[in-house]
């Protein structure tokens, strides 16, 4: 791959990174983003499947010469937020935006395809273009899209988020765990309510709810190995409705983050006990629901290896060993069934706005880190189809 030939393709990736930034759907939606990508993967000479796990897409570009199947995946979804951006290419649908740089992964990966397919009579074995809906919610789409086909007989998978929080230029990964498994769990706490002024003829759900947020708080500091990172975070709390009524129903849920299986499990019973006990200690009830969601995300050693080496090789791009990070990617799936990469694309540049986290109202990326992301996915599975050997 040389350099001009990204520069070739990175205009129309900026194109079509804005139309998808003007034009968001949610996870389970992604109707209108699909056939976009469809059409655009069509005109580059892809064999097109459909309705792939959802509103998947599948695009596969088959060489001439026999190699292996190297999958690249970008995932399409967008967030329920609303965009505060100043911009010509801000969401146009109220209430939902690409607040976590998903449509500068479509746009890249269509890149991607664009380049392969004027590659067919010198491509050895086949690229699958895999477009993934329902990233953001679980269970996600990865696991729907593994069931309709979507990894038969692949043999190796490379993934890139672009990530605002390390500037644009650079990139980082690393072998074994990346990215944190993701649980959740919602609590309904039933009392007796009644008058604020008589608090003896009640059972104060708010209180009991209370208590439940900074019982919870012990698990991670007292249960779980403090060598084992770990996070259980209570992301709202809901009860009452006046000043002066003692509510008899509180609601709270939270998030769970770690990166050992046998941690989850033992957070998950930790939480299951402080829940019950600390209801029944203010006389309260109390249900959970606990939902178990993304894996922990483990990237191959040989895969990770390569991308350092490949990296280096690219001037626009510097490889920096990564530490674990406790977001959570349902890439992990994808890395449970075939050997693999995922790495963070470094898209960050105060001098263009592109500085606020994912997931803000603002949140925005330099998107020269497209071209990145494209020229590095490329010079892997090249990487991969001029190093393979037939089982």
């Amino acid at each position: 791959m040389e350099r001009g030939e990204i520069a070739q393709l990175y205009p129309a990736m900026v194109e079509r990174r804005r139309h998808l930034h003007r034009h968001p759907e949610l996870s389970y939606e992604e109707k209108e983003t699909s056939a976009y990508v469809a059409q655009i993967l069509r005109q580059a000479g892809a064999e097109v499947q459909t309705e792939v796990g959802g509103h998947g897409v599948v695009g596969s570009i088959k060489g001439s010469l026999p190699g292996p199947v190297v999958a690249i995946r970008a995932d399409m979804d967008a967030l329920p937020i609303q965009d505060e951006k100043d911009c010509e290419y801000k969401s146009q649908v109220p209430g939902v935006m690409h607040a976590c740089g998903h449509d500068g992964h479509t746009a890249a990966l269509l890149g991607v395809a664009e380049y392969f397919g004027k590659k067919k009579a010198e491509l050895s074995g086949e690229i699958r273009l895999l477009f993934q809906p329902a990233e953001e919610v679980c269970p996600g789409g990865a696991v729907a899209m593994i069931q309709d086909g979507a990894l038969e007989g692949v043999d190796v998978i490379y993934g890139v988020h672009l990530w605002t929080p390390i500037p644009v230029g650079t990139s980082a990964s690393a072998a074994g765990p990346l990215m944190a498994s993701t649980d959740e769990f919602f609590v309904d706490i039933h009392g007796r309510g009644g008058h604020g002024g008589m608090p003896h003829k009640t059972v104060d759900s708010v209180v009991a709810g209370a208590a439940l947020v900074m019982q919870l708080q012990s698990i991670v500091s007292r249960s779980v190995n403090p060598l084992d990172p770990a996070v259980v975070t209570i992301g709202f709390i809901q009860g009452g409705t006046a000043q002066n009524i003692i509510a008899e129903r509180c609601r709270l849920a939270g998030t769970v983050r770690c990166f050992n299986e046998e941690a989850r499990h033992l957070i998950r019973e930790r939480i299951t006990a402080v829940v019950e006990n600390t209801a029944r200690a203010y006389g309260a009830e109390a249900t959970l629901e606990y939902m178990s969601g993304y894996p922990t995300l483990v990237n191959d050693e040989t895969e990770a290896n390569r991308f350092f080496q490949v990296a280096e090789q690219l001037d626009s791009i510097k490889p920096e060993i990564s530490q674990p990070i406790m977001p959570a990617e349902d890439f992990a799936y994808y890395l449970q069934q075939v050997p693999g990469c995922f790495i963070l694309v470094g898209a960050g540049n105060p001098a263009k706005q592109a500085e606020y986290p994912h997931h803000h109202p603002k949140f925005d990326l330099d998107e020269e880190a497209m071209g990145h992301a494209a020229g590095l996915l490329i010079s892997l599975a090249e990487s991969y189809m001029k190093e393979w050997q037939p089982k």
